[in-house]
């Protein structure tokens, strides 16, 4: 039995939702691997610590360890892991998560030059993260997508007459969240009883921008807070639309899910996003932090039930490959790496 250590933010709480290594830890114990993890710790020093720590006291006990990275302080923790893997002899993989990551391997080429070069290989959840990557000299990289397990995800009949939009993601300003207030107060405009959903958790301060600006433009907004994956997904019956409004993106699953569901999406054209939805074939595309173009792209796909139904029906079909059923056999073909 292949034994793991898994390093990224394995917290839970209510300022986080649901993370890669919470994700894919499990899928990959259901296949038999041994799984050991680091860290829950909420403190960001004591966290870094028990990273470190866990690092040095698994190293002669497992066979690979997996590092989350991505492109904020995080880098930083994943840099600090690898040196320990690199001393210790252990085979380390970071997963590429960080959309932001390509202006790191610029800021701190050394550093960068230091985690992805001595890594047994690097996965590329998404085909942008990777081009970005080879483009800057780098060859030791992996595609494999981010997964779900596509039978959680039904789709359910909506009623479609007024736009009921549904986001999703943690309150954070690299996800514009404030843009999906001000389209909504756009749409309002001509459908008045339009309405708009926020899911997730206020991970540095946003909401209390997110809820100062719906104020201040009158409008009701219904917000949530964080909710487990059962629970937004239920709720998401309620809702016609998935918009996602973020400044940058790599694969993020939150779309990835709704593309499942059967929620036409409507996205801003940032990092990984085109490499996931083909611009009027499984969704729409429009440019980041544009409300009339949002807006607009939203108000279409309401009135053109042949095009919403044939975008529902593509990315059905696009995130398919996504299912863990897919997935699993990219994995273990990248875990048995270091037994050749």
């Amino acid at each position: 039995m292949k034994k793991i250590l898994y390093i990224g933010n394995n917290l839970k709480n209510s300022k986080s939702n649901l993370s890669g290594i919470q994700i894919l830890g499990p899928l990959l114990e259901s296949e038999a691997y041994e799984l050991y993890y680091a860290s829950s710790k909420s403190n960001k020093v004591l966290r870094l610590l028990d990273m470190i720590t866990s690092c040095l006291w698994y190293s002669k006990r497992v066979d690979v360890v997996l590092i989350d990275t991505y492109s904020t302080q995080n880098f930083y923790y994943a840099y600090l892991v690898s040196l320990i893997c690199s001393v210790s002899n252990v085979p380390y993989i970071p997963i590429l998560h960080g959309g932001n990551l390509p202006k790191r391997l610029q800021s701190h080429p050394k550093k960068s030059h230091s985690l992805f070069n001595n890594a047994l290989c690097c996965i590329a959840p998404s085909l942008y993260i990777k081009k970005e990557f080879e483009q800057q000299g780098y060859t030791n990289l992996t595609h494999i997508p981010n997964t779900i397990e596509i039978k959680q995800y039904p789709i359910s009949k909506k009623i479609v007459d007024i736009p009921k939009l549904l986001w999703v993601r943690s309150f954070s300003k690299i996800y514009n969240p404030t843009l999906a207030i001000r389209v909504l107060e756009r749409l309002q405009q001509t459908y008045p009883n339009a309405e708009l959903c926020m899911v997730g958790p206020d991970s540095d301060g946003s909401l209390k921008d997110v809820k100062a600006l719906a104020k201040n433009l009158n409008i009701v907004v219904k917000i949530t807070g964080k909710l487990t994956k059962q629970e937004w997904v239920k709720l998401s019956t309620a809702y016609n639309i998935f918009i996602n409004t973020t400044n940058f993106d790599n694969m993020p699953v939150s779309v990835i899910e709704a593309m499942a569901l059967g929620l036409p999406v409507v996205s801003t054209n940032v990092g990984g996003m085109p490499y996931l939805i083909d611009n009027q074939i499984n969704g729409v595309l429009v440019a980041p932090n544009d409300v009339d173009l949002m807006t607009k792209a939203i108000i279409e796909i309401l009135n053109d039930s042949n095009k919403r139904n044939q975008i529902i029906k593509n990315a059905r079909s696009k995130v398919g490959q996504f299912d863990w059923q897919t997935v699993r056999k990219l994995w273990i073909d990248v875990l048995q790496l270091n037994n050749t």
